[in-house]
């Protein structure tokens, strides 16, 4: 007898989608222009994602512009949320320069990786690549390949 948590995994691997991924993409832009050529460009890694996981119902992607920064100009913020069985996927990529102003030894790490982020398809990009490991992490838990801690053996 099945328990119920292997009869949802085989129930969410057998699931096939009804929709491809260009019909269940949702793109949305804030406080900035909508670009067609990002807008492509976001489709293209959309793509990649459905051949990593094609049983996807819904992907949206939410690029950010929210202000501009008096020393390192525009930062993008990209946020990605993935429908899929047992549960969204959800992935927000933001630079983030407070620790690298509290430590004045680490400032130029942070302050570099955030500047990554003054380009928007950098910006994207770097955003798909986390929702890629984060989908594949979704994938290995649903199939029960992920490695789980034994129960220690104590002696009496």
């Amino acid at each position: 007898m099945a328990k119920s948590g292997e009869a949802q995994t085989g129930q969410y691997l057998n699931f096939v989608p009804t929709k491809p991924m260009n019909d269940i993409l949702q793109v949305s832009y804030r406080n900035m222009d909508s670009s067609e050529a990002l807008s492509i460009r976001i489709r293209e890694e959309a793509q990649k994602l459905e051949t990593f996981f094609p049983r996807m119902t819904s992907c949206r992607v939410l690029v950010d512009a929210p202000h501009r920064h008096h020393k390192w100009g525009v930062l993008y913020h990209v946020t990605i949320e993935l429908g899929v069985p047992a549960g969204p996927v959800v992935v927000r990529h933001e630079p983030s320069l407070h620790n690298g102003l509290q430590n004045g030894a680490e400032q130029g790490k942070h302050a570099e990786a955030a500047l990554r982020h003054k380009d928007v398809y950098v910006a994207v990009s770097d955003a798909f690549k986390a929702a890629r490991r984060q989908l594949q992490d979704h994938v290995r838990k649903l199939r029960r390949e992920v490695k789980t801690k034994s129960p220690e053996v104590v002696d009496a």
